[in-house]
Order: C-alpha cells, then sequence, then structure tokens
C-alpha cells in the first residue's frame, strides 16, 4: 500500500472546486478535469478566488497560497489521470453518468490506483461493478463548503478491501485533516439519510402554508441553535441536488418522507436551484 500523492478531481463545479483546494493545500499534485477545458479553467479560478479569502482572513499565507495554486493542472481530457494514486469523481448526481464515468475512469487510470465518488446518495456498489477494480471503489463523501467542513464520510462496499478503506481513511484523516467516519453502502449514507427528511419537511411546511420560509428559518437558528436554517441550507446545498439525493433515497426506502415535494421538483425544473442560480427560497442575486 502507497501513500497518495496524485489527485484526480472529475467536475469542477463547487465540491470538486473545494476538494481540490483542501488537496492542494495538503501538498499534494491535482488534476482537475470536467468536460471542457473552459469549465475546468472555470473551476481553478474557483479555487483561487478561494484560497485568496483564505489568505485575508489569516489562514494561509500569501507563499502557501501560491504553492497550492502551482501544484493544480487543470484538463478536459480523463486519460491524463493515468497517473493518479486516487481519482475522485464530483460530477453530478445523475447515476447514469457516473457509471458510465467509472467506466471509464477503470480504462485510463492505473490499476492499483483507487476510485471514489464524492455522491450525496447512490449506492457505491452500483459504481463499482462498473469497473473491474470493485475492490479499489470506495465513496468519499465531502461537504460543503468543502475547505471549512470537518467531515468525510467513507462509504465502503460488500467488495472494498480492507486496504482500499484503509487507504483513504489515512489520506482524509491524516493527510487532509478531516475528520472522518465509515458509513454502510446506504442510499443516503449517515448525514444525508437525516438531514434531507429534515430539509424536505421544511419545504412541505412552505408549501402548506405552514409559515414563511424567513419564519422557518429563524425558529430553527434562534429556537434550536443550528448555525443555518433548513431553507437556506437547501438553497446553499442546491435545491436540485437536494431532489437528486430525495429521489435516491425514496428509490432504496420507499419511505413518503424522502419523497422530494412536487413544489421542489417545480423549482428546480424552473432554473431556481438556490444560490448558484441566484434564486432558491431566498433571492440571493444583490449578494
Amino acid at each position: 500500500m502507497t501513500s497518495i500523492k496524485r489527485v484526480g478531481v472529475v467536475g469542477a463545479g463547487q465540491m470538486g472546486r473545494g476538494i481540490t483546494e483542501v488537496c492542494s493545500r495538503a501538498g499534494l499534485r491535482v488534476t482537475l478535469c470536467d468536460v471542457t477545458e473552459d469549465r475546468a479553467r472555470a473551476g481553478l479560478t474557483g479555487v483561487a478566488n478561494s484560497l485568496l479569502k483564505a489568505e485575508k482572513r489569516g489562514t494561509v499565507t500569501s507563499e502557501e497560497r501560491a504553492h497550492a495554486l502551482a501544484g493544480i493542472s487543470v484538463t478536459a481530457d480523463l486519460s491524463l489521470l493515468a497517473e493518479a494514486d486516487l481519482v475522485i469523481e464530483a460530477a453530478v448526481e445523475d447515476e447514469q453518468a457516473k457509471t458510465a464515468l467509472f467506466q471509464r475512469l477503470d480504462e485510463v487510470t492505473d490499476p492499483s490506483a483507487v476510485l471514489a465518488s464524492n455522491t450525496s446518495s447512490i449506492p457505491i456498489a452500483r459504481l463499482a461493478a462498473a469497473t473491474g477494480r470493485p475492490h479499489a471503489v470506495v465513496g468519499l463523501h465531502f461537504f460543503n463548503p468543502v475547505p471549512l467542513m470537518p467531515l468525510v464520510e467513507i462509504i465502503p462496499t460488500v467488495h472494498t478491501s480492507e486496504a482500499t478503506e484503509l487507504r483513504v481513511r489515512e489520506f482524509a484523516g491524516d493527510t487532509l485533516g478531516k475528520t472522518t467516519i465509515v458509513a454502510q453502502d446506504r442510499a443516503g449514507f449517515v448525514v444525508n439519510s437525516l438531514l434531507v427528511p429534515y430539509l424536505l419537511a421544511a419545504v412541505r411546511m412552505v408549501g402548506s402554508g405552514t409559515a414563511t420560509a424567513e419564519d422557518i428559518d429563524t425558529g430553527m437558528t434562534a429556537g434550536c441553535a443550528h448555525p443555518m436554517g433548513p431553507l437556506h441550507l437547501a438553497d446553499l446545498i442546491g435545491l436540485d441536488t437536494v431532489a437528486a439525493i430525495g429521489e435516491a433515497l425514496y428509490e432504496e426506502y420507499r419511505e413518503p418522507l424522502y419523497s422530494p415535494p412536487p413544489s421542489l421538483r417545480r423549482m428546480v425544473e424552473s432554473g431556481l436551484l438556490g444560490r448558484k442560480s441566484g434564486q432558491g427560497f431566498f433571492d440571493y442575486r444583490a449578494a
């Protein structure tokens, strides 16, 4: 078992950028990949902006920021991940797309590389089955914003080897300095199995007229000492992602509390995705 020094990140969206940042700040060489080089470069710009904010907060020095950026390369060519010790998939929360991606990663990466998914809800075994190395496939679920949130869920499948699990635990815990927990390979894992029904309950309360989004969030922050209300949190996660996680949970368990309500589906279909689109339950366009 070798230590992880070279990391590939597939998907230059919010989560991919965050994972890239924490890996580069830990001194690892990172290749950030997306479907086009423009999107990959936009992801790198996002990392650079985040590192600049961290420097202004005093959590990194200018030298550390420069060193982290120097350790990142971008590409649209998956074959350039051939030398990675670990590839973390952070693509769209769609099982078919992720399965196709894992098939391709299995072809282009070294047989010794670990393939990991940052999926919020899709069972890892389904992705592992698309590869010829199910023993080296695992879930690594980071939380948003990745540079600030200390937790990583590690999700081994029935085929994940002990060596692979130990390798990624050392990577997440020792190299990245994250707190790790191990979850069974069930849709939603630990955190989202508890969190998403709560978020969907808040959505239903808005839809039923029980209270406004503002009052629901104030109730949970001022009454339960939550750092953020459920609807602001749903907007931060992305309403499309919340809906996708709910769909995956409902498919797995068939519990009504997991099913996204029609009002959430309509918001997603209308492009109201939360912070990333500028509007969700709250308006962020002036922010």
